[in-house]
């Protein structure tokens, strides 16, 4: 049941990463980060709030809301840290690089997450499981040569050392995930609810010195109603996630593989969309990312 609660991650996050590309382009990102990280926490505080009031009806319904000590919360503001500083090199690489592009090498995190599962949780998958993994990276190493036709170097390109930046600490944040779900047993809704307002407060930090003292920025922003879509789209994707990670079978190095079955819909909507070069070409690696995913599903 695992593996297919994190396909559903997958097809919210597809959908996030074409809201985002909207939502960044031409835009200032710093506040877009914060609107979209906001506008999650919202949408996430109104099943707080039911919950305080209707403490009954969240708990048979399944979003209450847990009380974790204060040591909990300092796990948690880790991860809001390591996210953050996730968040913001992958927001800027995405405003100056195509979507196409962007996805493919975030899709490459499951091999960050590969190394850690193997010597922190000792996971070991089957045969099947193991093509499937490596078949998905190498699909993903394609997209590099097709970068490079779209003229970008990836040797000389420091958006791509962001975006490379940024895909290491969303993947070591993976391998976190389940020391906080499992070992810690937060359920998901708590998880979301405080590393959404921890990650407010390093935003706001961030942009106090970086956006909201200079004019030109501010009058540089854009509200997009994307902005909004791109949060709930998020939430949505992590809650499934973090219910993936709640099965004591579940592998993160697999489940962080299948949530990048999200390229199907960033690489072929996406490209339709943003009008980018070279869409048959990418179908290829593409094929070869859904056939891993396959191989990992069916081989159980």
């Amino acid at each position: 049941m695992w593996m297919y609660l994190g396909l559903l991650a997958a097809l919210f996050l597809g959908l996030h990463s074409l809201c985002k590309k909207y939502a960044v382009q031409g835009n200032e990102v710093f506040p877009v980060l914060l609107g979209t990280v906001s506008s999650g926490f919202f949408f996430i505080a109104v099943f707080y709030v039911i919950s305080l009031l209707y403490p009954s009806y969240a708990v048979a319904n399944g979003y209450d809301f847990q009380e974790i000590s204060l040591q909990t919360h300092g796990f948690i503001f880790i991860k809001s840290c390591i996210m953050a500083g996730s968040w913001i090199l992958a927001y800027q690489a995405l405003k100056h690089l195509p979507i196409t592009i962007v996805t493919p090498i975030r899709s490459a995190g499951p091999f960050f997450t590969f190394i850690g599962a193997i010597l922190i949780y000792k996971e070991s998958p089957n045969g099947y499981q193991w093509i499937g993994f490596f078949l998905i990276i190498l699909s993903v190493l394609l997209y590099s040569r097709i970068g490079k036709k779209e003229g970008i170097h990836f040797k000389r390109n420091k958006w791509i050392f962001a975006i490379v930046g940024a895909t290491f600490l969303g993947a070591s944040s993976g391998l976190y995930d389940k020391f906080l779900i499992q070992s810690l047993a937060l359920n998901p809704q708590t998880l979301q609810f405080w590393f959404c307002l921890y990650t407010i407060l390093i935003l706001l930090v961030i942009l106090s010195v970086t956006w909201f003292p200079y004019p030109k920025k501010r009058a540089a922003f854009t509200f997009r109603w994307s902005i909004i879509a791109v949060g709930v789209l998020l939430q949505a994707a992590d809650y499934f996630y973090f219910k993936a990670l709640q099965d004591p079978e579940a592998l993160i190095m697999l489940l962080s593989a299948i949530k990048r079955s999200q390229i199907l819909i960033a690489v072929v909507v996406g490209g339709l969309l943003f009008k980018e070069k070279n869409k048959r070409k990418k179908l290829v690696p593409l094929i070869g990312i859904m056939i891993g995913v396959f191989l990992i599903l069916y081989s159980q």
